[in-house]
């Protein structure tokens, strides 16, 4: 639900107008891979001035690697510390085309006989692999109900009609997630892949703050700097880093209430602070009319907010909706007709 596209949604310009070629990091929030596989293939700065696709919430997987944003992300979990921890992408090849594997057959089948002779390319065939499995009907169907309403299938009900209305209007949530059908003329994704900083206060119960030092060497002094982090690593971009310092990309809203048991806690955000739509519906329509207040204090997500993590680049359109708390509550009960059946 982030603001505009374009210059005006921070008040500085925040990429070059020519196109561009981008590149999960355990500190962020876990980002839902179904139905967002159809991203921009290559990270663009389009004419309006906006850094737009790559995968992870920075960006950093911009399919220069493999053709492929999700692919790309898809061999970062394997070789990440604190995920699965494998030594190399050689241990990850040894155990995928063991014989004792369930899955050396099958790769061999798809990607020739000789697939595991090369370690490199047996790594970029399982990522490819996951990429394509991640981009299929069994993980993105599209049968949300409002998938069925759209077809005809079924009604809305009044109030999901009232949050669907200020979805597109007062709420200005379709400016960053669209709703109009993407541009293969497929079902609408709910992102637009852009990059935008919402404010989001620092999580203080952000595990990564307690990783050793040679994971965290900054300890709980680290703060995620988004997409401006990634452009700084990047010579060609370095320039543009100050101003996209506190992005991250626009998630898809479907399956946004997706979880195991009703009563199960998601975290949203880019580093999980929210842990309610209730909650992040609010911080959008409030943040910029509610006081500031320290984390902990008596008010804090209700009556008041504390600081962003990142309090440069704000997205200048979220924050002063001008919502009611029963409009909240409409925007809501709209964002849960997008859960997959």
């Amino acid at each position: 639900m982030s603001a505009g596209p374009g210059p005006s949604r921070t008040s500085t310009p925040t990429a070059p107008s020519t196109r561009v070629r981008f590149r999960g990091a355990s500190a962020r929030e876990s980002r839902r891979v179904a139905h967002t596989r159809r991203s921009a293939r290559r990270c663009t700065a389009p004419p309006a001035g906006e850094f737009v696709g790559g995968n992870f919430g920075d960006g950093r997987a911009t399919g220069e690697k493999l053709g492929n944003p999700a692919a790309d992300q898809a061999q970062g979990p394997f070789l990440n510390p604190v995920e699965q921890a494998l030594p190399d992408a050689a241990a990850l090849v040894t155990r995928v085309c063991s014989l004792k594997s369930e899955y050396w057959l099958l790769l061999r089948f798809v990607w020739g006989l000789a697939v595991c002779d090369d370690v490199d390319a047996a790594f970029a065939a399982i990522a490819r692999s996951i990429a394509r499995y991640e981009a299929s009907r069994e993980m993105s169907p599209f049968s949300s109900k409002f998938d069925r309403y759209l077809s005809g299938e079924t009604e809305l009900t009044d109030q999901e009609q009232r949050g669907l209305a200020l979805f597109k209007g007062e709420a200005k949530c379709k400016n960053c997630h669209a709703i109009a059908g993407a541009d293969q003329g497929g079902p609408p994704l709910f992102t637009d892949f852009t990059f935008a900083n919402i404010g989001a206060p620092r999580n203080p119960e952000n595990p990564y703050y307690d990783q050793p030092p040679a994971i965290n060497p900054l300890g709980k002094a680290y703060v995620d700097l988004g997409l401006g982090g990634f452009l700084a690593t990047r010579p060609e971009y370095a320039e543009y880093a100050t101003v996209n310092e506190g992005k991250h990309r626009v998630p898809t809203l479907r399956n946004v209430d997706r979880r195991p048991r009703p009563s199960f806690t998601k975290a949203y955000g880019h580093n999980g602070y929210f842990k309610s739509l209730e909650e992040l519906v609010h911080f959008y329509n409030t943040r910029a009319v509610l006081p500031q207040c320290a984390a902990n204090d008596p008010g804090e997500r209700v009556t008041c907010w504390p600081a962003p993590e990142v309090p440069r680049n704000l997205d200048v359109d979220v924050g002063d909706l001008g919502l009611t708390p029963a409009q909240e509550e409409d925007v809501v009960a709209f964002l849960r007709t997008l859960t997959d059946r």
